[in-house]
């Protein structure tokens, strides 16, 4: 774990985060904040654990921590947050001691997660786990969300 805690110590990592609090401290929407990031990677090692995906901790956890942290870039200058996400992403990996192979498979995940055919486990496993980590069935602004209706998650889902 300590290349995930590293990550989270990441000085160019807590500067894209505090800088996406900023950007949503007032949104009425889902956040993409720590919450979401370790909800997500939660969900992710329960289903890897479940269909024997053998995925490692630290490649899950820095999916899960880096998948939205583009959302700055986003906000700032128009740019797809899944793509920025991937090469924020990279640079910090590799200062986190992550192999070259596995920054591709966890920037792959990240630049693929809002794509929505793709036939590889790890990226589909990001997919649902980002999807099912929101709340919607307790959310004041359900009705105002722009997501489409089957894709909110109306109880509990795992």
């Amino acid at each position: 774990m300590s290349r995930i805690n590293n990550i989270l110590k990441n000085e160019k990592y807590r500067n894209y985060l505090d800088r996406l609090m900023c950007f949503e401290k007032d949104r009425k929407f889902c956040h993409h904040d720590i919450e979401h990031f370790l909800g997500v990677a939660r969900i992710m090692m329960i289903k890897n654990q479940e269909e024997n995906f053998n995925i490692d901790k630290d490649v899950i956890y820095a999916i899960a921590l880096l998948h939205d942290i583009g959302r700055v870039l986003q906000y700032e200058k128009g740019i797809n947050h899944s793509k920025a996400s991937a090469e924020i992403a990279k640079e910090i990996l590799e200062k986190c001691q992550y192999s070259s192979n596995e920054i591709e498979i966890i920037t792959s995940a990240i630049s693929k997660h809002n794509i929505a055919n793709d036939d590889n486990y790890i990226n589909n496993l990001l997919k649902y786990a980002d999807r099912i980590s929101r709340n919607c069935f307790i959310c004041p602004a359900f009705d105002d969300c722009n997501w489409d209706d089957l894709k909110k998650n109306k109880g509990v889902t795992l």
